[in-house]
């Protein structure tokens, strides 16, 4: 990675979960699954996040860890007029402040935690599911469209910390527009 942009941020919430608590769960509802918000995680290369649901899984080996921009969920929260979302019901494992994630789909970029860095790939969006209805606020699936964060490969091993953080990019982000829905894929409607 040829990096030539870092952006200060803030590590919020590092979600960390065994189980899935909404995937295939239709009728039963959201399962009561044990959820750590950590102080720091352990990545592994091509695996994900230690202990979490996604670690070593082969279908979501280019997707195993999440990141979402707090901002998109305060933005969403103040356009439904609902309370403050728990970040960690959207079930993302690594919830940041101060940083624009959608620039960073299809390329490579760093988060440096106290000194430590941490190399990931962001593959693709990270679409909501229609759960977030029942565990946000009614149209939290709908508003969550487009600022749902981006799935991730991790590429090195390393620890993440809660805390100040360092997001290195190989492309300019605007932290100004963390919160702003992106569109994901243009209209084919005139």
């Amino acid at each position: 990675m040829t990096a030539s942009y870092r952006y200060d941020v803030e590590i919020v919430h590092l979600l960390v979960s065994p189980a899935h608590a909404y995937f295939g769960r239709a009728r039963e509802g959201a399962a009561d699954v044990p959820t750590t918000d950590a102080d720091r995680v352990q990545l592994v290369a091509g695996k994900g996040i230690v202990g979490d649901r996604f670690f070593g899984k082969a279908a979501h080996m280019d997707a195993a860890v999440t990141l979402i921009a707090v901002e998109a969920l305060e933005a969403m929260s103040a356009e439904l007029d609902a309370g403050p979302f728990d970040p960690l019901l959207t079930r993302r494992n690594v919830v940041i402040r101060g940083a624009q994630l959608a620039p960073l789909i299809g390329g490579d970029f760093a988060l440096e935690s106290r000194g430590e860095l941490v190399r990931l790939r962001a593959g693709r969006p990270a679409h909501p599911c229609a759960w977030m209805d029942q565990m946000l606020a009614p149209g939290a699936h709908a508003a969550m469209r487009g600022r749902g964060g981006v799935r991730c490969q991790p590429l090195s091993d390393g620890l993440l910390r809660r805390g100040p953080a360092v997001l290195i990019s190989p492309v300019p982000l605007d932290p100004e527009q963390a919160g702003m829905p992106t569109l994901l894929r243009p209209s084919r409607l005139p």
